[in-house]
């Protein structure tokens, strides 16, 4: 047995999990993810996988109820990037800048635990955290505009059509 569940989405649209023998809907999904259980959906007919497909599809309900995460700006913001050629760039940003956030997040709660339970100025501690976690958030951003810096440069040198094979390879 694999350590990786299979989905399967049929024509009609439904999702059977496999492992449960039975169909199940993109709460569960969204509940698999929050269990940190490994899963792959794929196409029945094409056993294509579709799995960035289906999440996709789990965070459009998830913003659409509630307290959305993705700003109208934010969105915005990402569209534009598609097709351009710091794409890559703007999805690992992203991808590094969340994971260091739950990083940070998770330390952050943990050392809050200890801290507050003993301390006599809380406040005080916070914003001590808060000042250690700068420095971390500013160099992100300056290597951010560094690299977005160097490859404005490198596509303004570049003519329409042109390609530059000396230019640095991305990210």
């Amino acid at each position: 047995m694999s350590d990786t569940r299979v989905i399967k989405k049929y024509p009609n649209r439904r999702l059977y999990d496999t492992d449960i023998s039975r169909y199940i809907t993109l709460e569960e999904i969204r509940q698999l993810v929050l269990e940190n259980i490994k899963f792959r959906v794929e196409d029945k007919r094409t056993h294509e996988d579709i799995t960035r497909s289906i999440l996709l599809q789990v965070i459009a309900e998830q913003e659409e109820g509630g307290n959305p995460i993705f700003t109208t700006d934010l969105l915005l913001f990402i569209i534009r990037y598609y097709g351009d050629p710091m794409q890559h760039s703007i999805s690992r940003y992203l991808e590094l800048s969340i994971r260091m956030f739950a990083q940070n997040q998770m330390h952050f709660t943990e050392q809050l635990r200890n801290m507050l339970g003993q301390a006599q100025q809380p406040m005080q501690i916070l914003k001590e955290m808060a000042d250690r976690q700068m420095p971390i958030w500013k160099s992100v951003r300056k290597e951010f505009i560094k690299n977005l810096s160097t490859k404005s440069k490198v596509l303004k040198t570049l003519r329409p059509g042109e390609t530059n094979n000396d230019a640095p390879p991305s990210p």
